[in-house]
């Protein structure tokens, strides 16, 4: 009869020696690891790391970066070889660990997926398993190239900080590129979600490559001094001196790495005439030019910093490749649409891809609640005839307008742009306001996306007229700051700064689409939309400004506020279409000033339309309703724990309970962004849980302790006094940090846990771990 092991013991007494046997020795197999779950404890938070179980990778030389080239899912013993195969499949495809070979063991026998011709083999035993040398030739003959071809040294050169300094996709997407460097590729894209880390790739990619001997001069262009300034850090970070920002005082000719932006080497707009960079940069001058952000460049004559290097490796990034759709135009026009607006017809299809979705999924990027409202003036639309009973006037002036006029203009008005609606900005306003104080407060690093530059005026003079009514009613003092306008057209773009690092002011930023790209403002909680978005591209940058988790903030979702159905450009494809004389909102600049109407006396009002959360499907991120995601997590999780006995049992034993809920959706995140969805933060992640999958009342923390205390009075009072005492001191300790409280290793330094008798009173009833799970067994006994 065969041993039950667990998937460890399958692991450590079955997989590992037989892997050991077939010459996979330790230094060459890798636990990858991703994000997985934050808990927190008290007020600290911990993550807890979610690993694919063995990524192979082959032993080139001493002292080079081994080849990821297979990955094997271990399943424990009493279940089928192929068990794990669909799993392993999902972690090692293009969009994971971009390696070509899947195993799925139980530790007797595997299952290989075979990516270079698509097929499953059946079960064999682990004696015959690929030794390193087998699956090496597999691997050169599958990516067209010798490892020991000059090209590929990049691949062997280890990471400068070691491995620690990069993500699982990061290092996958670094691969991707070197692969096709070394099958004799010069273009490449890389397609990587908002806030996932595009720099930080450009950056140890190139190391890389410079260590390699490789590397001559890196040109890397982006849009902005802002987002120049955030390369030129992480650069120096690595190169120090040998990167330098390109100015135009400063060519930086003896500089390695040159960051420069679009409006510095003159190539920003149609008409510019690319002097400096022709002037300073002769043909081929760049061995590597790294293009940020390249789906904002379809304006301009940015394609002449790659036609003038054509034998350079050209890398893209972005989060959203353009596709350009061609009416008739010149063969000459076509060909440079190709470079500067459909970035698949010129570099090709990603060789590496990390969406929105996945990273959310991985627990690398914020969850996002979308909340969805409809106004009626939307809805219904205003007529010529309500617009001239309202005495309409020039909103620069003040002065009345005429009939006549406002018939001649009236084909052309929209809302905010050239007509104003007060009413309906502060309508909007005071919404949006309401909803900040219901989750959290008004001091929330919060972006909205208005229509022009006088509409974001607008916004923040009614934000900042609607704080300080609040501060009046609080009696407190209103911070600094509170709400500013950050437009081109405006000085905002000095506040940057602040709006991304002070928590004491600057919380509110009214924008037109100078945020839309590429800043990293890490604290964002909430991203507005005031605006019509007709792009998908320029929509998916938006919401990019919310993405990035900060854990010193306490930051692990954030919400999007969609006044404007903009939400429904998710799941869309990054199609720009052909150009005309009014390019989408927030992908070019804004066409040139037209009369504008200022239009009082609308009774506007806001209505509900649902919530949302986005979720992965089949690799986009979609927003699906609230009580569908609840579903989900209550799905997955009756599949690891069908009853509620179950439940409780995983639930208190640390290991056990890690399990679950990286089992869960979104790796345990889903149940944080749940508690946090419906305002539960109260209650512990046991009873949000027990609610979703075994309709269980909920019981706040404080709650369950006083049921405790009258419920197991018996347990206690047959305790020595000093024991009964320290129990109930545990139980306080519950009551304000939930169960991770009771498992920190800071448990027993707590000042009310020493002064209870600590360890020592504990000691009386027996092991201190056995004496801590009966309760937490007892705890969650009601």
């Amino acid at each position: 009869m065969l041993p039950n092991y667990s998937e460890a013991d399958t692991r450590s007494k079955l997989i590992d020696p037989a892997l050991r046997e077939r010459g996979w020795l330790e230094p060459y197999i890798r636990r990858e690891v991703n994000a997985g779950g934050l808990y927190k404890i008290g007020s600290r938070w911990r993550r807890e790391n979610k690993f694919a179980d063995y990524v192979l990778r082959f032993p080139v030389a001493d002292h080079a970066e081994p080849v990821a080239v297979a990955l094997i899912e271990a399943k424990r013993n009493t279940l089928p070889a192929d068990h794990g195969l669909e799993q392993a499949k999902q972690y090692a495809d293009a969009r994971r660990l971009n390696v070509p070979f899947v195993y799925s063991s139980n530790g007797y026998r595997f299952v290989e997926f075979d990516a270079a011709t698509g097929q499953t083999s059946p079960a064999r035993l682990m004696s015959e398993f690929p030794t390193p040398e087998e699956l090496c030739q597999r691997y050169e003959a599958y990516k067209g190239f010798s490892l020991d071809d000059e090209k590929a040294k990049p691949l062997l050169s280890p990471y400068t900080g070691g491995n620690s300094v990069r993500r699982y996709y990061q290092d996958a997407a670094i691969r991707a590129v070197m692969e096709k460097i070394a099958q004799g590729g010069n273009r490449m894209l890389l397609s990587l979600a908002t806030g996932s880390g595009k720099t930080r790739i450009a950056v140890h990619l190139l190391k890389r490559i410079a260590d390699a001997g490789q590397l001559s001069r890196v040109l890397f262009v982006c849009d902005r001094a802002e987002l120049r300034d955030q390369a030129l850090l992480a650069f120096q970070n690595v190169f120090g001196n040998d990167a330098q920002p390109v100015s135009t005082a400063n060519p930086c000719k003896n500089a390695r790495i040159l960051i420069a932006t679009y409006q510095t080497l003159d190539v920003d707009t149609d008409d510019a005439e690319a002097n400096f960079f022709l002037k300073h940069y002769p043909a081929n001058y760049f061995s590597h030019v790294v293009i940020d952000e390249c789906h904002r460049s379809a304006w301009g004559k940015w394609s002449i910093v790659l036609t003038h290097n054509p034998d350079a490796v050209q890398i893209g990034l972005t989060a959203t490749p353009r596709q350009f759709k061609f009416k008739t135009a010149t063969p000459e026009a076509q060909a440079d649409a190709r470079i500067t607006a459909d970035n698949l017809a010129y570099f090709g299809e990603p060789v590496y891809e990390y969406s929105l979705g996945q990273g959310i999924k991985d627990g690398y990027l914020a969850a996002c609640e979308v909340v969805k409202s409809t106004i009626n003036l939307d809805d219904t639309g205003i007529t010529l005839e309500e617009i001239l009973a309202r005495n309409s006037v020039d909103a620069l002036t003040g002065q009345p307008i005429t009939e006549a006029y406002l018939r001649k203009l009236y084909e052309k008005l929209s809302y905010e742009n050239q007509i104003l609606l007060p009413d309906r900005v502060l309508a909007m306003c005071r919404d949006l306001f309401d909803h900040l104080l219901e989750t959290g407060g008004p001091e929330q690093k919060t972006i909205i996306f208005c229509v022009r530059d006088h509409h974001a005026a607008q916004v923040a003079a009614q934000m900042n007229n609607l704080y300080s009514d609040w501060c009046a009613a609080q009696g407190c003092t209103p911070k600094e700051h509170y709400a500013f306008k950050c437009t081109a057209a405006s000085s905002g773009n000095d506040m940057l700064p602040d709006f991304r690092a002070s928590g004491q002011s600057y919380f509110v930023a009214t924008t037109v689409d100078l945020l839309t790209t590429g800043v990293d403002v890490k604290p964002v909680r909430n991203v507005a939309f005031f605006r019509y978005v007709r792009s998908p591209i320029a929509f998916h940058q938006m919401v990019g400004r919310g993405t990035r988790i900060y854990e010193p903030d306490n930051k692990l979702s954030f919400r999007v506020y969609d006044y404007t159905n903009a939400t429904d450009l998710f799941g869309q494809e990054f199609i720009t279409p052909p150009a005309s004389t009014q390019k989408p909102a927030g992908e070019g600049p804004e066409p040139s000033p037209e009369p504008v109407i200022e239009v009082r006396g609308f009774d506007v009002r806001i209505t509900d339309a649902g919530r949302y959360i986005l979720a992965d499907v089949d690799g986009a991120a979609v927003p699906i309703t609230v009580e569908e995601y609840k579903a989900q997590i209550a799905a997955r999780l009756v599949e690891r724990a069908p009853y509620l006995p179950d439940f409780r049992r995983q639930w208190i034993d640390p290991d056990a309970r890690k399990a679950l809920m990286l089992h869960l959706p979104a790796n345990g995140q889903s149940a944080l962004l749940i508690r946090d969805l419906e305002r539960m933060d109260a209650y512990d992640l046991y009873d949000v849980l027990a609610e979703l999958g075994y309709g269980l009342a909920p019981r706040t923390r404080r709650d369950r302790v006083d049921a405790f205390f009258v419920e197991q009075a018996g347990w206690l009072a047959a305790m020595e006094a000093r024991s009964a005492y320290v129990i109930r001191t545990l139980a306080a300790q519950f009551a304000e940090g939930g169960t991770e409280q009771l498992e920190t290793q800071y448990l027993w330094r707590v000042s009310a846990v020493r002064q209870a008798g600590g360890l020592r009173a504990l000691r009386d009833l027996g092991r201190p771990a056995d004496v801590l799970r009966e309760t937490k067994a007892r705890m969650f006994a009601a």
